[in-house]
């Protein structure tokens, strides 16, 4: 038993098909979706069409993998019937899944629980077939998000069952983790690999029209017309059409997964999440072709600069670095207080690149590497801070989602006995205080300088934040004036007199 082969033993059935003979090679492992796909593919018709096997009695024969052999002389009667239009793609799909939920069943009864590794290879790739369906077949978008629920339900369920028969041997020799380590959302361990939760494709393809393609490349871009997916699609825009991906040898898959995994790194904060990770990033983008940045840098340094702004505040807990420091937290600790967040955002960049799935730099040389880990550029700064560049309606909800961060900090501090900051400070700030001196003494001097290097930037970019200035000036002074006597105050006063 012990030179038995490990290579699983495959099935041959013979098919006629009106006339023609085929035959079909499948291994017990495959499930009856799998089998049906097979012999609607030697048929010729789609695998929404329905296939029935008769044998060479008239018997009508059940499409698994137990089903019995036969012969080339004696091949089963194959019978396809094309789906009405009326057939929905949803009732479709969820057979696909009963069928591999099924399967995954059946590997984790008493004669399938010693092959794990081996089902999970046989399953992981199915997965990703099926996956790869349905991407390329245009399901529908309410389909395909259950679809998504489903298939990472499963893929959880392995991962489970693995972690439970494969790491039982090594259980004692390991202590339990502490269950405050899976709670604890206060910071990410930059001590652990960062691992993709979903595996693309895990967002459907959007075609973008010329008109979106042109105002992406314009700092006045709505960000908030644009769903999370939707968002990944212009990343991906982005990276290939300043030419990125050929520059770096970038694998497109890889890209796919590594715009995921930043996805998934960003938290749900009020203001820093992942559309403002996508927001910076875009400025970016829009500054490049603004200021022709293509005739003044390599298209190395503009990857890195994408690449800086797509990472700059990736798992930022919400509460800043002066918080960090005076709560003495576990960021804090580890970066000795010196620029916490920004070590801990550069960290998980890193952590990210190191997993080979995601890493969109794993064809570059180690010199260049080097050089995309400097990530420091005045540029990026600008980005980051330079939502007051774009009109009103898109940049003032910012504003908002800012002083609500600020807020929930400040709350945060009060109850913990810690400095409070006046601007973050919802008893002593307004909107036009908390912005007039932001704008006029750190946005307008920083983005004049850059506009000595690109003249451009000075009608496109600093004037839009002077007339920022000026209407939150407006609208403190409104805000400063008494409020008009009301009318049952002027009665009285004529009564009195």
């Amino acid at each position: 038993m012990g030179n038995a082969s490990s290579i699983e033993p495959t099935k041959t059935i013979f098919l006629d098909i009106d006339g023609k003979k085929e035959k079909i090679m499948f291994s017990r492992h495959c499930g009856s979706r799998d089998i049906h796909d097979l012999i609607a593919h030697a048929a010729g018709v789609s695998r929404y069409a329905e296939i029935s096997l008769k044998d060479s009695a008239g018997a009508f024969v059940s499409l698994n993998p137990t089903m019995p052999i036969n012969t080339q002389s004696s091949p089963y009667k194959v019978t396809s019937k094309e789906p009405s239009p009326t057939t929905g793609d949803g009732e479709v799909f969820t057979q696909v899944l009963s069928q591999v939920a099924s399967q995954f069943n059946n590997h984790f009864s008493k004669e399938g629980v010693f092959k794990v590794e081996e089902m999970k290879t046989d399953i992981a790739t199915r997965l990703s077939a099926l996956e790869r369906k349905m991407e390329l077949e245009g399901l529908k978008a309410v389909e395909i998000e259950k679809c998504k629920r489903d298939i990472s339900d499963i893929k959880d369920q392995i991962w489970n069952a693995q972690k439970k028969f494969v790491d039982f041997n090594r259980l004692s020799n390991e202590t339990h983790t502490d269950s405050s380590e899976t709670q604890n959302v206060s910071s990410l361990s930059d001590e652990r690999k960062i691992s993709l939760k979903r595996d693309v494709p895990s967002y459907p393809k959007y075609t973008l029209s010329q008109e979106t393609i042109e105002y992406l490349k314009q700092p006045t871009f709505d960000i908030w017309h644009w769903e999370p997916n939707e968002m990944l699609s212009l990343l991906e825009h982005m990276f290939h059409e300043l030419g990125l991906v050929a520059e770096f040898n970038i694998n497109p898959i890889t890209l796919k997964r590594f715009f995921l995994c930043v996805q998934e790194n960003y938290r749900n904060n009020p203001f820093h999440n992942f559309r403002h990770c996508f927001c910076v990033t875009q400025m970016m983008y829009g500054m490049i072709h603004l200021c022709h940045l293509w005739e003044v840098m390599t298209r190395e340094d503009l990857g890195i600069l994408m690449t800086a702004c797509v990472c700059h505040d990736l798992d930022h807990p919400g509460y800043n670095n002066t918080y960090q420091i005076n709560a003495r937290t576990e960021l804090a600790i580890r970066y000795n207080d010196i620029s916490p967040l920004e070590n801990h955002h550069c960290a998980v960049a890193f952590k990210i690149l190191s997993n080979p799935e995601c890493n969109i730099f794993a064809n570059v040389d180690k010199d260049t590497f080097k050089r995309i880990r400097a990530l420091k550029m005045v540029l990026i700064k600008c980005c980051d801070i330079s939502n007051e560049v774009r009109p009103m309606e898109v940049s003032e909800p910012w504003v908002d989602c800012l002083l609500e961060e600020y807020f929930n900090q400040s709350d945060r501090e009060k109850m913990e006995g810690l400095p409070v900051a006046p601007f973050m400070d919802r008893d002593k700030v307004t909107k036009p205080t908390a912005q007039i001196g932001f704008i006029k003494f750190v946005l307008i001097p920083m983005f004049e300088t850059v506009a000595k290097l690109f003249p451009v930037i000075d009608s496109t970019m600093v004037e839009p934040l002077r007339i920022a200035r000026d209407r939150y000036e407006d609208m403190k002074e409104k805000n400063s004036m008494p409020p008009p006597p009301s009318q049952s105050n002027k009665k009285k006063t004529v009564t009195e007199k």
